[in-house]
Parts: C-alpha cells; structure tokens; sequence
C-alpha cells in the first residue's frame, strides 16, 4: 500500500515541468547537446579522449530523452521502484559526465600548446574551452538532479 502511495508523488505529464528534480531534464537535455555539438564540430587532435566525450554525450542524451518520455508519458506508474532508478541514472550520468569532462578538460590544456604554434587552430581551442564549461555544467546538473532525486526516493 505504501509504494501505491508512493507512486502518487512521481509526477507525469507537464507536472514534471514543476517538481523540483524532473525540471532538470530540460537543461541537461540543451547543455548536453550543447556539449555534443561543440566537441562534434572542432578538430580532434587525440581521438580517444574526444572519442569518450562523445559517446558519454550521445549515450546521455539518448537515455535522458527517453527518461522523460517516460515519465511525462506516465509509463512509470506502471511498475514500481522509479524513484531509486531514477537516482541510479542521474548518479551514472553524473559519474560518466564527470569522467568524460576530466578528459576533456586535459585535451583542452594540452591543446593550448598547438594553438599557440598554428594560429588557424585558435577557433578549435575556444570551442573546446566552450564545451568544458557546458560540461562541467552538466556534470553539476546531473550530480544536482541525482541528489534530489536520492531524497525522493528515501521519502518513499
């Protein structure tokens, strides 16, 4: 009876629009894909690094898309234990997000020295810097969304 009631507190519709930790879906979806198209559009010097920033990007996007779908179709009162998913993800997501940005940022640092040597590279080094800070944005909005979401799920 407790996880019917339970149930009732995970909001679907335009209500996630209002709960304080579903109204993070919206920026995580725009700083992500802000970070996905900034790495996607400059010139990748060590391809593995970029290449995790990538997929860490995509993958996250994918998945918080579809996790509010979800959740503003209703699907998640079909079945219970939503609310710990829910913190399970955005803690991934958040962890996947940090090591992607640690990456990124040591690609960012390290490229500063070939963008001093070829002038041309300039934009691609300010682009980078770019995608830092949404990414470390990112990681700060995942980490705060898995946060709120742990106290939902201990209020259940």
């Amino acid at each position: 009876m407790a996880n019917t009631a339970g149930m009732e507190r995970l909001p679907s519709g335009l209500g996630i629009c209002t709960t304080i930790p579903d109204m993070f879906y919206i920026p995580e979806l725009v700083f992500g894909g802000l970070v996905w198209c900034l790495v996607a559009s400059t010139y990748v010097v060590p391809a593995n690094p970029q290449g995790w920033v990538m997929f860490v990007s995509v993958f996250c996007f994918v998945m918080t898309f579809i996790w509010l779908v979800v959740f503003t179709c209703g699907g998640h009162r079909n079945s219970g234990g939503w609310a710990a998913a829910d913190f399970g993800y955005h803690g991934f997501a958040a962890f996947l997000y940090l090591s992607s940005s640690v990456l990124l940022a040591t690609v960012t640092i390290s490229y500063a020295t070939l963008a001093n040597i070829q002038p041309q590279l300039w934009k691609y080094y300010k682009m980078n810097i770019s995608a830092v800070v949404f990414s470390f944005f990112t990681t700060l909005l995942y980490f705060i969304h898995a946060i709120f979401s742990a106290n939902r799920w201990k209020a259940f």
